[in-house]
C-alpha cells in the first residue's frame, strides 16, 4: 500500500480527478481538505488556497495516477508525492486489495 499526496486549486478540479481515479478503480479512498499554502514560485513568495488530497492505493497504480494528476492539473508543476505505508491493519488492507485493480 502507498499514499499519494497532491494539491489542487479548487473543488471542481478536485472532484473531477477523484471521480476519474475511483471509476478506474485505481484507489479505494481519497481524502481531501482545504489548506492555505505559501510557497516559492519564480523566486517570489506566493500564497494560495488549495485542497490537499491523500490517495490510498497500491504501488503498481502509481504511474497511472501520476499521469491522471498531470493530465487534469491546471498547475505547470503540480505536487505529486508518494510514500509506502509501513503497517496496515489486515482487514483494511484486504478491503483495499479487493476493491482496486
Amino acid at each position: 500500500m502507498i499514499l499519494i499526496y497532491t494539491t489542487f486549486p479548487n473543488k471542481k478540479t478536485t472532484e473531477k480527478l477523484i471521480k476519474k481515479i475511483l471509476k478506474l478503480r485505481l484507489a479505494t479512498c481519497i481524502n481531501y481538505w482545504p489548506i492555505e499554502s505559501q510557497y516559492l514560485w519564480n523566486k517570489k513568495i506566493e500564497r494560495a488556497q488549495e485542497l490537499i488530497l491523500i490517495i490510498k492505493t497500491i504501488n503498481k497504480n502509481y504511474q497511472k495516477i501520476e499521469k491522471i494528476i498531470k493530465d487534469e492539473h491546471p498547475y505547470e508543476t503540480p505536487t505529486i508525492l508518494s510514500w509506502p505505508v509501513a503497517k496496515v491493519e489486515k482487514k483494511y488492507l484486504k478491503w483495499l486489495q479487493n476493491e482496486i485493480k
